[in-house]
Formats: structure tokens, sequence, C-alpha cells
């Protein structure tokens, strides 16, 4: 090239530097290149594949192109269409957007740890921000069209990260908002059950989950939400409350229908007989279902007439169905006391027509006291011999002397109180009391055999040969103190004794040994 021609490039090119972005216009289409004027005549070449619609390009038609070079030997500009799209699209996102910012893009190239996005030039978008959700198969996203936050933006090495996870969530975001916002407490909306816990269910309805707790799943007692649904179902809720701070929508399902309480007195007034399932047993009593929403209690004493119950599962057990009284109603309170004895016949009630004072009936002893022993007339029915009442003519001094649970024992109506259900018996009034015709010969002096029954701390009893028993007491034994009875006596030793006095009102035999060989 002369020194002129060049001096003319130089002159014609003045201003431009590599890297610029200059207007040009298409003069010319060839085979593989597009030439462009971009002034002072001073043309430039662009690759043909640099275009995306090659067939498009029309002469005449203006083009912002990059400056690369000048090609001293061919005397052409060397021009780039795609770096100048690629500047430019760089400064438009310098200048008009941030870290933050939304772009449209299109997934082009997997590379090692993500891909490349092209955005009008070229970003990085790591594979852990491809999606919400971890995913194996990165190749379904390859050719993806969808919008794009900018994640991070290197402005010395000119480079871009990108995020589609940050676009969904904020979509998702923005899409709860919305949904937040068209929902109004009360509402009835349809919606699938998507978890299952312990504590409730979260329902999905579109855009948003709901918890549906286990307290608002039924007016009635569920152990478990899956009791009422499973996975998949679609149900309608309530909205019950929103909570648009913290973006939670709490819903229910039994208030769809109407609270059984707010009509309780109608259906289950005092004295009211029902039929109920058992749905909780506790030490003090059972609980029993009388509908969906409605318990009631049974009290441990409102079990049986007939029985003495220490737990009620001796009776009941989860899931008996039962007929039950209502004894009491607190609407207020929400608490029903129930009986399911007073829903059966009080044996009590007929107790005057089986039986009258002076019967002689027969009975098993059921359970043994200190003062007496509980007799079973029949189920429900007991009366108490009292100690008392066992014997004429032995001093007893616990029932189990005598008696044992489980006997079979004849006895004798002495007094029926039905409104205390108390009735009292007696064994010893089965026979005649022979103490006038026993002690008829006891005259003070008389001396008889007898045998040691029991030793206390002030005497020993003595029963003699006629059956009846005495006491010795210690004072009337020659050179005996309290302290040496049990060394000098046993329970079975014989013994001779002198009568000292009879109490006949009070049914007492005072004995002496003085001046009698005390031991055989």
């Amino acid at each position: 090239m002369s020194s002129q021609f060049a001096e003319l490039f130089e002159k014609t090119l003045h201003g431009f530097k590599d890297g610029d972005l200059v207007k040009g216009m298409v003069v010319a289409v060839r085979e593989k290149e597009v030439v462009v004027d971009i002034g002072y005549k001073a043309e430039g070449v662009i690759s043909l594949d640099e275009f995306s619609n090659p067939k498009g390009i029309q002469i005449g038609s203006e083009l912002e192109v990059l400056f690369e070079s000048f090609d001293d030997i061919h005397g052409c500009a060397i021009l780039s269409k795609r770096k100048a799209d690629r500047q430019r699209t760089w400064n438009n996102l310098i200048a008009n957007a941030d870290e933050g910012s939304i772009v449209q893009g299109k997934i082009f190239k997997k590379v090692r740890g993500g891909f490349m996005v092209d955005i009008g030039m070229e970003a990085f978008l790591p594979a852990s921000l491809v999606d919400l959700k971890p995913t194996r198969n990165l190749d379904q996203f390859l050719g993806l069209e969808d919008k794009f936050v900018i994640a991070k933006i290197n402005q010395k090495r000119k480079n871009i990260v990108v995020s589609r996870k940050d676009y969904l969530e904020k979509e998702k975001q923005q899409a709860r908002s919305r949904k937040l916002e068209s929902l109004k407490k009360g509402d009835v909306v349809k919606g699938r059950v998507k978890n299952i816990t312990d504590f409730g269910v979260f329902i999905d309805l579109g855009d948003l989950d709901g918890l549906l707790h286990i307290t608002d799943m039924s007016w009635g007692r569920i152990a478990h939400p899956s009791e009422m649904v499973k996975l998949g179902d679609e149900i309608e809720v309530m909205i019950i409350s929103i909570d648009q701070e913290n973006r939670k929508v709490s819903l229910g399902l039994k208030q769809k229908s109407q609270n059984p309480w707010e009509s309780i007195e109608s259906k289950y007034q005092t004295g009211t007989q029902s039929r109920g399932k058992v749905v909780n047993i506790l030490p003090y009593g059972a609980f029993v279902e009388l509908e969906p929403g409605v318990e009631g209690l049974v009290h441990i004493s409102e079990l049986s007439w007939t029985k003495r119950v220490s737990h009620p599962s001796e009776l009941l057990k989860i899931g008996d169905q039962v007929d039950v009284m209502v004894l009491n109603l607190d609407k207020d309170g929400k608490k029903i006391s129930l009986g399911i004895k007073q829903a059966q016949e009080n044996p009590w009630s007929r107790v005057k027509d089986r039986y009258q004072v002076g019967d002689r009936v027969k009975g098993t002893v059921r359970n043994l006291t200190d003062y007496g022993a509980f007799v079973e007339l029949e189920p429900g029915v007991d009366g108490l011999v009292h100690i008392s009442d066992l014997s004429w003519t032995h001093k007893v001094n616990r029932p189990s002397e005598v008696l044992k649970k489980g006997d079979a024992v004849d006895v004798m109506i002495l007094s029926i109180d039905s409104e205390s259900q108390k009735i009292s018996l007696g064994i010893k009034q089965l026979s005649e009391d022979p103490w006038e015709d026993l002690t008829k010969g006891l005259l003070t002096g008389l001396q008889m055999s007898g045998k040691i029954t029991r030793i206390v701390s002030f005497g020993l009893f003595v029963e003699l040969e006629n059956g009846l028993e005495g006491l010795v007491h210690v004072s009337e034994i020659p050179g005996v103190q309290s302290e040496d009875l049990e060394k000098r006596f046993q329970v079975g030793d014989p013994i001779t004794v002198s009568i000292l006095h009879v109490d006949h009102e009070a049914r007492k035999i005072a004995l002496t040994c003085k001046n009698e060989v005390t031991t055989a």
C-alpha cells in the first residue's frame, strides 16, 4: 500500500479504536460475508455466520457493529456483529440492570458445573440454581427458554452468573401473595392433601399451602389425621384464619358443619337415655361418645350396681357400645355426666319385696373386715354381719377366726335400709340364745376346768367346759405380772379356774385362779 493510500485510511478511520461500537450500512452480501460501510469510505466485513437469519439481510439496512481492527493487507475494517450485540447487551445490563434484576434467556450449552445461558450475551447458570429442587437429569433443561435472576456481575471479566431457581422462588412468592390476598376468613375452598403429620394435614390450595390441624378436622375424637384423609385426596375446607405477616393459612374441616354443642340441650336433657361408644378409659372413669364431638364421662362409681370396680377396664374396653343415662349437662363447660348403671335396673329397688326382717337366707362371704363380714345375698346386694352378731357364746376378736372369704353361710335379716342400701345380718340369731341356760349353775366359787384361748396384757381368756368364755384378770393369778403371762402360759393350755362373778347384762364371766392349781 502506498504511503498516500495509508494516510488516506488513517484519516478515514480517525476517531475509531479497537472495541468501539460504530454504525454501518450493508452494501453487499457475499457467499460467506457481509460488507458494511462504516463511513469515510472504510468498508468492513462481517462473517455471515454471525447473523441469526442470513437470508433476511438486506442491502441498505443499518447495523451496529464492533470495530475490532483494520486489515492493512486488504484495506478493510474487521467488524463483528455478534460482539457488538454482546457489547450492547453488556452496556445495557450495566446501565439498566444490577444483581437481582430479571432477564430473559435461553439455556444453550451444558458446561462443567452448570449451563451457559444466552441473555444477549453468555451467562453462567450453576446446576444448583437451575430449579427449585435438585435434579439428576440436567439434560432436560437444554434449550429451555425462561427468565433468570442476575445473581452476580463481574465487571472486570464481563462475567454474569444467573439463577433460574431465584426467579422461580420470586414467582412462587408472588403467586402465594396473590393467592393470600384473594382469600378471606370463612371462605370454603378446594385443596389437595399434600402431607400428613401427627398434628395435622397440609393442604395444597394452589400456589399456597394451608394447615388443617387435627383439632379442626372433626367435632369428634380422632387419634391421627390419617383416619380421615389420605395423600392426594381432594377435599373442601374452610379458611378459619389468615396470618398475612407470616403468610400462613389455618384451615378447618369440622367448621363446615354445626357445632353439636349448640343444640345439645334439645338432645341430652338430664334423665335422657342414649347409646354411645367408649372412646377412652382412665382410672377414674370412661369417656363415652354420644355423637361426633359430644362425649360424656361415666365416673367409676356410676358403672355398676352389682360390682365393686377398682378400674373401669374391668368392665369396659375402648370401642364398646353401651347404654347410658344423662345425669348432668353443663353446656357452657361442655361437660356431660353419664351413668351406665342408671340405664339398668337397680337391684336395691326390689330389696324390700324380696327380703323381710327375720328371713333366713343364704349368702356368700364376699369380704372380711375388723368389724364384721360382708355377705352377698345376690349380685349387687350385700349385707353386713357385725362381729358382735357372729356368736352367742364366744367373744370373736376377728371375723377371720370363724369365717373365710367365699364361705357359703346362712344368715338372718336383722334390718333393711333401702335408701342407704344397707342390710344388717346375723349368724348367731339363727339359734336360740343359750346364755341363760349355760349360766344357771355358774355360782361364785364354782371350780371348773377350761382351756386358754387368748393371752392379752391384762389376763387370760378361758373357754369353760360348757363352751362359754370367761376372763381371768392378771390380778387373779397369784405371783404373775402382766409381762410374765406369755412366759408362763400358752394358748391351748388346760387351766383350772373358779367362778368369780357372772355379769348377765354385759354377758361377761369373771374367773379367778387364786387358791387353784393354775396349770395341769
